[in-house]
């Protein structure tokens, strides 16, 4: 778990920088707990959703999926609960007038004394009182109870309102899995760690109905498959835990609970939780709704409601995660010289022969921009000619960049900020020989490879 630590303002930089994330709203001084994501970042995010989406449902025949939508029935979340109890302790500050959980006011800064916690501030603070995270909205154009309606807090809930017709249409037995990507929106009280904790993010979550008795195998299953799958989008293993709850932390529907940990600048925190929830979600819209949502096992000739176990991945965490994991400042050797890559010392002068650069180590499942294609000069036509040949070929497989403005150094360094893997360089040789220089951004090495073979060995390194 010993993971360099670093500024994760230097990070944000460099996503507003390269086009990652931008402050909601910027334009007009921002909004907390809002972001936007730019041309690379919801490339980054478009990734590890289709990664998430075909190992979990498209590689599967046991789930398939669904798109809910963000507006339901108000009783939907009568009969889940959140009405009643998705709230947090909140207090507030008379001096500042800032609003904090109750339960994190060790860790908040104050706003007028940025080094100093709520506690120590000096601040006249309320008693604490539950705030409800739902945001509330109106359907049709009457502005009263009957028109209350709330944006959904998590996906989950769509999933269990439809069950029974996914089942009628699907063709499964149980046990099975509905997954989906979607929305959700809580109403922090405190919004921070810049997209960790946000108002609007991006859930994945399946539901996996399992028969009444097998929760805890399938948990197992669920926790080890979670575990493996961070693996595949470039989180480190050393990086990554688990917190197991304790029964007396475990809601009082759910025999078991763990949560999926990864080491972030800002400590040890959660990237997805997978619970075993029992029947209490599939039982309590029975209840509300009066419509029977069970199973009929024709192997024992029984009926039944499933219990469910549940992997919920954040999205926007983990698109953070896998930044904070990819991200490196380096020294490297400058060119014509010889020396290994170092990781920068901060505080320290670059050492003599060396120059320093700014990387991100995507795996290049995720990365936004598979390769990027560069004539050598762009003032001769027969080399620009012969790398757009190239970069309209591989555009047609895959998100590729074609550059050929400023030394041919620097566009290195711009894609090595971006995260491309792969660097192909048009140069006079080519025009001889019919190869290309293969540039990988991680260990900066150069090899000639047939233009032919360029397309088949881009594959196989995205496989």
């Amino acid at each position: 778990m010993n993971k360099k630590s670093f500024d994760l303002e230097e990070l944000a930089s460099l996503c507003k920088r390269r086009g990652f994330i931008f402050q909601s709203s910027e334009l007009y001084g921002g909004i907390n707990g809002f972001w936007d994501y730019g041309p690379l970042g919801v490339e980054l995010k478009k990734n590890i959703k289709d990664a998430w989406w075909r190992d979990t449902v498209q590689r599967r025949d046991d789930v398939v999926g669904l798109d809910a939508s963000i507006i339901m029935h108000p009783r939907i979340w009568e009969a889940s609960g959140h009405l009643e109890g998705f709230s947090d302790p909140m207090v507030d500050c008379k001096t500042c007038k800032g609003r904090f959980r109750a339960d994190q006011l060790e860790s908040s800064t104050c706003p007028q004394k940025p080094s100093k916690n709520v506690l120590s501030c000096g601040g006249e603070l309320t008693e604490a009182r539950q705030f409800n995270l739902m945001f509330k909205t109106f359907v049709g154009p009457v502005q009263d109870d009957s028109s209350v309606a709330y944006l959904r807090p998590e996906t989950a809930q769509g999933i269990f309102a439809q069950f029974d017709n996914v089942l009628s249409v699907s063709r499964q037995k149980v046990p099975f899995g509905i997954a989906q990507i979607g929305k959700a929106f809580r109403n922090e009280i405190n919004p921070r760690n810049y997209t960790f904790r946000s108002r609007e993010f991006e859930q994945m979550e399946l539901e996996f109905f399992v028969p009444p008795g097998d929760d805890e195998e399938w948990h197992r299953y669920w926790v080890a498959e979670r575990l493996k799958w961070y693996t595949t989008i470039g989180l480190a293993p050393e990086h990554l835990d688990q917190y197991v709850y304790p029964q007396e932390e475990l809601a009082h529907y759910a025999s078991a609970c763990v949560d999926i940990m990864y080491q972030f600048p800002f400590g040890l925190q959660e990237l997805e939780g997978i619970a075993a929830r029992g029947n209490f979600d599939l039982s309590r819209h029975s209840e509300y709704s009066g419509k029977k949502l069970e199973y009929f096992d024709q192997a024992t000739n029984t009926r039944y409601i499933p219990h469910v176990v549940e992997p919920s991945a954040g999205v926007d965490r983990i698109a953070l995660a896998v930044l904070c994991e990819a991200y490196a400042v380096e020294w490297i050797p400058k060119e014509g010289t010889a020396g290994e890559i170092q990781p920068a010392q901060p505080g320290e002068s670059v050492p003599a022969g060396y120059e320093e650069r700014t990387v991100l180590r995507f795996t290049p499942r995720v990365a936004p921009i598979k390769a990027a294609v560069f004539p050598l000069l762009k003032n001769r036509p027969e080399l620009v000619e012969a790398a757009q040949k190239l970069y309209r070929q591989l555009q047609s497989s895959w998100p590729v960049f074609y550059d050929q403005t400023g030394a041919i150094g620097r566009r290195y360094r711009r894609q090595d900020e971006a995260g491309t893997p792969f660097g192909l360089t048009v140069d006079f040789q080519t025009l001889e020989d019919q190869t290309v220089t293969w540039r990988d951004r991680d260990d900066m090495r150069q090899e000639r490879v047939p233009v032919a073979e360029v397309a088949d060995r881009l594959a196989t390194a995205l496989a």
